[in-house]
């Protein structure tokens, strides 16, 4: 299935979950939770979120959601269980609460970096987990989150970690082998819009436009650009193309563009990322030069 046909389909569901645990209450369990709430398909009661003190769980507990200070706790009290701490932490994490774990939970880590062998290596054997890539425009549930499944999952884990994603955004899988290249391209992404977006906005104002319009409108602009390509299924070069007309301005402005290196710099700096995201992994996972060399 193309992932818009998943998420029509999953439009119509609620999420077959009897509950939801993370372990970690920062920024991006914060986005999740606050996701999953705004899609209206599980409830506040059954979302339990653990972080080392009160004070780290009081951004989260804003939502309405249950919070502890105790990993266990949380584990205890959820089918799926997201863990959402440093990459530094996850091994010590799961370790942590491995005594509390059954073939029941299913495990999904957004800690970049750390791979399903260093994942698997830390908990209890046949214990069921997947590894993701979320990006942050989950918060607005229109993030991109690809994800690898584990060697112990069940059949139907594919089903249940598409209903949870795709309530915050779209989800794909892949082969855990591209997950470094995705975190440099969808989970680094946003920056390089941001980036981009202000980067407009300041000419807009360089033009005489007020910087808060110039933001609006841009950000508008991009938005529509995006949905042209992903409901008409165009190429974004025939879309490019189709603005330009012959000796007029978007050609023009095309021109510099190009001349500075636009789009070689864009793609060096996905390939930047991805190289600097494999090195992180490295270091996450203690693995050789060599064996790191031989993943790629």
């Amino acid at each position: 299935l193309e992932i818009s046909s998943i998420q029509n389909l999953i439009e119509v569901m609620s999420l077959n979950i009897s509950s939801v645990g993370f372990i970690g209450a920062g920024k991006i369990a914060s986005a999740l939770a606050r996701g999953l709430l705004a899609s209206g398909k599980i409830g506040k009661d059954r979302i339990t979120a653990s972080g080392p003190s009160i004070l780290d769980t009081e951004n989260i507990k804003k939502l309405g959601i249950n919070v502890t200070c105790n990993n266990s706790e949380s584990v205890k009290n959820s089918e799926v269980v997201l863990v959402c701490v440093k990459p530094h932490l996850v091994s010590r994490v799961l370790r942590e609460v491995a005594p509390s774990i059954t073939r029941d939970h299913l495990f999904i880590s957004v800690a970049a970096g750390v791979t399903l062998q260093t994942l698997e290596k830390s908990v209890p054997s046949n214990t069921r987990i997947i590894r993701c890539m979320p990006n942050t425009p989950v918060v607005v549930r229109n993030g991109v989150t690809i994800y690898a499944m584990g060697s112990s999952v069940r059949d139907d884990d594919k089903n249940t970690v598409e209903q949870l994603l795709s309530s915050v955004g779209v989800c794909h899988e892949m082969d855990e082998y591209y997950l470094d290249v995705i975190t440099g391209l969808t989970g680094c992404g946003p920056s390089y819009m941001y980036l981009t977006l202000d980067a407009l906005a300041d000419g807009g104002v360089w033009a005489g436009i007020p910087k808060d319009l110039a933001l609006r409108l841009i950000a508008h602009t991009m938005l529509g650009s995006a949905k042209m390509v992903l409901d008409n299924g165009s190429h974004p070069a025939e879309l490019k193309d189709a603005v330009c007309s012959p000796a007029g301005t978007s050609i023009q402005a095309i021109q510099v563009l190009e001349k500075a290196g636009f789009r070689g710099l864009m793609m060096e700096a996905v390939q930047t990322a991805s190289k600097r995201a494999s090195e992180l992994s490295r270091i996450e996972n203690g693995e050789s030069q060599d064996y790191a060399l031989k993943r790629r």
